[in-house]
């Protein structure tokens, strides 16, 4: 690492938040996760929400997204992006309890979630569904989150900002602006409020919101772990650090614009539809861009993906970046959303992405974090890393390829017509022919929960056999 251990001070480098974040990156992980099995069987067998209003599929889905996207994927975010802006700015994170802050602050906003969501306590947001006093809490802990990020860039010993930082500090900044206007509420109660727009602007606001949500919270963000960690676990410099600006600058400003994509053919006027759709073409080049500078990353290093399963986990994650923003893109064309939209083919969708791209690169961050904070030289067992890589990729697959299926089937049952113009199907009977699709994703739900259990028992082993060690900052300015 190239500093050595040192006891917790102005001259090493503040790991304690790290590593808060970190073990609860992997619990929340393991919980979000079984949330979401447990919505799968209910698809399958309807009967298993045992007529409990707390646990019926439309109280438990909000929470299962929630606990993945920001429980999960939100602590990974802090995680990394406190360790990376140490390292790469060679300077102490700037103002340690306002870091601490965000950490307490954080975990609460997700078990007011927890509490809040099962309860029926929602505003029927997408992504949005907490009520106006979490939403508070949520804008405060991240005005404090970009106070401390870019106080320490400010402060930075090193003469360039990296890559990573640019990803991370714009994820950070987008998702300040988007939460505080599309949650933008009239309370009339403490725990109801209604929104502050409504109709068609209601429903703009969300979207440019919800598809910047996956833009930027589960894309820019995770590329910034993708531009630091890939090339520290490959041993080898990012593959051309001018593909990464250009890739930066073309993905940030063409992201914001996406959202109508997921409004066409509704009351949306036209253009602006359209200009969702061209966006989202436009899209496929910055996002491969990144995809390829992440791959080419290993030139001359494809040989230690045979034994390297870290290494295993964040090379698969942009096959499946790749994959899903091939597959976001085609789905934005008008002709092809009026066979997709309302069908599990956008469920697959969603996955492949959460999955196999925000999922893999976080394990194989994490993966590379753990050790490091808990003054280790490796995880506790390389096989089971390599066990969680094998399980988690094959519950994945079994999980995309039969929404897949089941949403073209879906698509072109809904849309066959009769002679006489009459539908061919009711819609009793596409319920009916999905059902074994349905049984295949719980499967493979199931296997990626597995994964991640295998996960949690490595990570909890290595803490055990470790010690909770800061790094002492470099006396002179090296490479991170």
């Amino acid at each position: 690492m190239g500093s050595q251990p040192v006891a917790a001070g102005a001259d090493s480098y503040n790991y304690k938040v790290v590593r808060q974040f970190a073990v609860m990156t992997v619990i929340w992980g393991v919980v979000g996760m079984l949330v979401g099995v447990i919505i799968a069987a209910q698809l399958a067998w309807p009967a298993l929400n045992f007529d409990l209003p707390w646990i019926t599929y439309s109280r438990l889905r909000p929470l299962h997204t929630n606990a993945v996207i920001f429980a999960f994927g939100g602590s990974a975010l802090f995680a990394t992006s406190y360790y990376v802006v140490q390292r790469t700015c060679q300077t102490r994170l700037f103002l340690g309890p306002l870091a601490a802050f965000t950490f307490w602050g954080w975990q609460l906003v997700i078990v007011a979630a927890a509490i809040t969501l099962p309860l029926g306590l929602t505003s029927s947001k997408e992504y949005a569904e907490l009520e106006w006093p979490i939403d508070l809490l949520i804008a405060v802990v991240w005005v404090s989150y970009a106070i401390v990020f870019f106080g320490t860039i400010a402060k930075r010993k090193t003469p360039h900002i990296y890559v990573a930082n640019w990803f991370f500090g714009a994820y950070i900044l987008t998702i300040a602006l988007l939460h505080i206007v599309n949650s933008a509420f009239i309370p009339v109660s403490l725990t109801k409020s209604y929104s502050a727009y409504a109709g068609v602007q209601d429903a703009m606001i969300q979207w440019w919101y919800g598809h910047n949500a996956v833009g930027f919270f589960l894309t820019a963000g995770f590329l910034g772990m993708m531009y630091y960690f890939i090339p520290k676990q490959a041993e080898r410099p990012v593959y051309s650090y001018r593909l990464s600006i250009v890739h930066f600058w073309a993905l940030i400003f063409t992201y914001m614009w996406a959202g109508p994509h997921h409004l066409h053919y509704t009351a949306l006027p036209d253009w602006a539809q359209s200009i969702g759709m061209i966006f989202s073409l436009v899209l496929l080049a910055p996002s491969w861009g990144g995809m390829i500078n992440g791959i080419m990353t290993l030139s001359g290093a494809w040989h230690k993906l045979r034994n390297d399963p870290i290494l295993k986990f964040l090379i698969v994650s942009l096959s499946f970046y790749g994959m899903s923003t091939f597959e976001g893109p085609m789905m934005s064309i008008k002709t092809v959303n009026a066979l997709s939209h309302y069908t599990d083919w956008t469920v697959g969708h969603v996955h492949s992405g959460a999955l196999g791209w925000v999922g893999f690169i976080t394990m194989g961050s994490i993966y590379y974090l753990i050790p490091r904070l808990f003054g280790r030289t490796e995880m506790y067992s390389k096989r089971l890393i390599e066990l969680h890589f094998w399980v988690a990729t094959i519950g994945v697959v079994l999980y995309i390829a039969a929404m897949w299926i089941a949403g073209v089937m879906q698509g072109l049952m809904w849309r066959a017509t009769n002679p006489d113009g009459t539908l061919t199907y009711a819609f009793v009977e596409s319920v009916k022919a999905t059902y074994p699709y349905y049984v295949i994703r719980l499967v493979g739900g199931l296997l990626y929960l597995t994964g991640m259990l295998i996960m949690f028992y490595n990570v909890m082993k290595t803490i055990a056999v470790g010690k909770a060690e800061d790094a002492r900052i470099p006396a002179v300015v090296a490479h991170a």
